[in-house]
């Protein structure tokens, strides 16, 4: 199915900048096997989209025209959350019911561990963490929203440096901070999501800003042009320039857009929910300044 009207014709759609036709589902199972619930997903170099599943198999592989490629679990995912792809093409994933942040190459090999297994902490890592975002110099920084209100950065190698954030409604409170994406010039981007508003700090913890418009904001990815795309429960894919000014917006089909994506050629992956798919909001018009390859990623 393409798009979703009742005549079954294509759906197009604007952000305000390019248009879109909307490819939905996109990701497809083999005969028998049907999505579960998806939290997020990223686009990797290759164009394979990695979605983060919370059933089992926790991460499922869907190759460039949409057929599942594979998909693997672990031991240590259970209600996988967040997900993140850092530079040399591994990533991050939370288990936000297991209270961790694992690493892991395309095969399923486990390289890095942060929190411990089944220990929830208050104010410390980690409560139900649910996203990550990783620096340039490969700092990362992990949104603990579920349980605490927290902020963590930690450095490459896995030690805690710093934690701030608090539950409330002021500033440099939280209420579930659910995603987070670092941009070009590290500052921090934070979703406090049932607070309806994006909170910017820098990489000490310093707010800088922040934005408003959003009816609980879910995902964020930017693009090189320094643009942001944020999914909400409006439901909407909204376009935000770097000041966090809202420019442009499209629908999201389903109850909300859970998490998003961009791959290299402006497409954007959407993460949907209720009923749980993948979109594919594929770019028509041409652009001539690559003004949405993916943002360069930290670490």
């Amino acid at each position: 199915m393409i798009g979703q009207s009742g005549s079954g014709e294509p759906v197009f759609l604007t952000d305000g900048l390019h248009s879109y036709r909307a490819i939905r589902p996109w990701a497809r199972m083999p005969q028998g096997q049907e999505i579960g619930a998806l939290s997020q997903l990223i686009v990797n170099d290759d164009g394979y989209v990695i979605a983060c599943q919370r059933s089992s198999p926790a991460i499922l592989i869907f190759a460039p025209d949409g057929s599942l490629h594979r998909a693997w679990d672990h031991p240590k995912l259970s209600s996988v959350h967040g997900i993140f792809l850092c530079a040399d093409q591994t990533f991050f994933v939370t288990s936000f019911d297991r209270h961790q942040v694992l690493r892991f190459d395309i095969d399923g090999h486990l390289l890095q561990e942060l929190g411990t297994f089944d220990r929830p902490t208050w104010g410390a890592p980690f409560n139900h963490p649910t996203d990550i975002g990783v620096s340039s110099n490969g700092d990362i920084f992990v949104t603990d929203g579920y349980g605490n209100a927290r902020v963590h950065r930690f450095d490459p190698d896995g030690r805690l440096l710093l934690s701030w954030g608090q539950p409330g409604t002021g500033p440099s409170e939280f209420s579930c901070p659910h995603g987070v994406w670092i941009n070009a010039q590290d500052r921090v981007i934070v979703l406090d999501r049932d607070n309806n508003r994006i909170q910017v700090f820098d990489t000490e913890g310093v707010l800088a800003s922040i934005w408003s418009g959003f009816v609980k904001p879910m995902d964020i990815w930017g693009n090189a042009s320094g643009e942001f795309f944020v999914s909400d429960q409006t439901p909407r894919i909204s376009r935000v320039d770097k000041s966090g000014t809202i420019i442009g917006a499209m629908r999201g089909f389903t109850a909300y857009p859970h998490g998003l994506w961009g791959d290299r050629h402006g497409n954007l992956f959407i993460a949907e929910q209720l009923p749980a798919g993948i979109a594919k909001y594929e770019l028509v018009t041409e652009t001539s300044d690559s003004r949405d390859a993916p943002a360069p990623k930290g670490n």
